[in-house]
């Protein structure tokens, strides 16, 4: 298998569009991780590739091909509309590249099984960037948890949404994979799947359209192997929230501000149990620097595929997709839009 180093040893990148999240997220933390250095950049606007490769360094590529044609390209990265993951990731894993993909991975749990299937038999990782994974935040959750601050976990409650988007956003598109469940729904549900494991199943759902074209909210209702109930929440038009909650035999704890926290926030989690309340403080991370260097890690040590994580979390999308179908009617379903490239 091809660890990608290139010369020096860096693992380098190349950019399949230059999306807002990009810019303003995944490039920053490339510089900020030693080790990893964009390459080359590709843009449906080439002024634009121009300009993130003067800010960002590397070359330009004509096209997106061309750049999953380059040698000097070992990684991409795959911030393009979901709708369009499959194609883009596919094509990226034929050429040989390892794939860094924004959140989600796909649109639907077949591909993402037959992309993780590709990747394991060529020999490449293959990630989905959820980047609050990687925030030691949830690791300290989890010790305590492990410890028995709360006692025996009985309830796992979050929730993400952010305020209504403006006309013509990407979220607000069917045919590019928009709407809550393919956008903010996965945080909820990652972090469930992060403290309960890839057994969960879905007892219900809810999915809220109103007159928009893609659902703009909802919910789902787990269960654990073990009987630990989970209720996950999300929308695309609501207040900002962000948060979880663990309630045990013996006490509680939550935590807000857990999926989008800036790299200087030092976060809190408030524990209660049968002495009181007390806080404790997790020193500031950089999620988003966190997950590039464990991409590297992942390539330079062979972990070809995905995570069992992002596999069991496209099966819960799927299922709530075609639960809220049969007891809320239907959804807007995403579609490809074959003339975006």
């Amino acid at each position: 298998m091809d660890n990608g180093r290139g010369p020096g040893g860096d693992l380098r990148f190349g950019l399949l569009g230059c999306a807002d999240v990009a810019v303003r997220r995944l490039l920053p933390a490339l510089a900020r991780t030693p080790g990893v250095r964009l390459a080359r950049t590709a843009s449906r606007t080439p002024e634009k590739a121009e300009k993130t490769a003067a800010e960002f360094g590397g070359a330009t590529a004509r096209d997106y091909t061309a750049l999953l044609a380059a040698p000097d390209v070992d990684a991409v990265y795959v911030p393009l509309p979901a709708a369009l993951h499959a194609r883009w990731i596919e094509a990226a894993l034929r050429a040989g590249k390892h794939v860094l993909a924004e959140k989600p991975l796909t649109t639907s749990a077949a591909d993402t099984e037959r992309l993780h299937a590709l990747a394991l038999e060529r020999g490449l990782v293959l990630r989905e960037n959820y980047t609050f994974c990687h925030h030691r935040l949830h690791d300290r959750v989890a010790a305590l948890i492990a410890e028995g601050a709360v006692g025996e976990p009985r309830l796992f409650r979050s929730a993400f949404a952010i305020p209504a988007r403006p006309p013509g956003d990407i979220r607000l598109r069917p045919e590019l994979g928009g709407g809550a469940l393919l956008d903010t729904a996965g945080y909820p549900l990652r972090a469930a799947v992060r403290f309960l494991g890839t057994g969960l199943r879905l007892a219900g759902a809810v999915l809220h359209a109103g007159a928009a074209e893609v659902d703009l909210g909802g919910g789902a209702l787990l269960s654990a192997p073990g009987g630990v109930v989970a209720q996950c929440s999300f929308g695309l038009d609501h207040a900002y929230t962000s948060h979880y909650h663990v309630v045990g035999s013996q006490g509680a704890l939550s935590v807000e501000h857990v999926f989008t926290p800036p790299a200087d926030r030092v976060s809190r989690i408030e524990i209660t149990g049968p002495a009181g309340t007390r806080t404790e403080e997790v020193p500031a991370d950089d999620q988003w620097a966190n997950a590039v260097a464990d991409f590297a890690r992942a390539v330079r040590a062979g972990e070809a595929g995905t995570t069992a994580e992002t596999r069991a979390q496209a099966r819960l999308v799927g299922e709530i997709a075609a639960a809220a179908l049969r007891d809320t009617g239907p959804a807007p379903a995403p579609r490809t839009d074959p003339t975006h490239p």
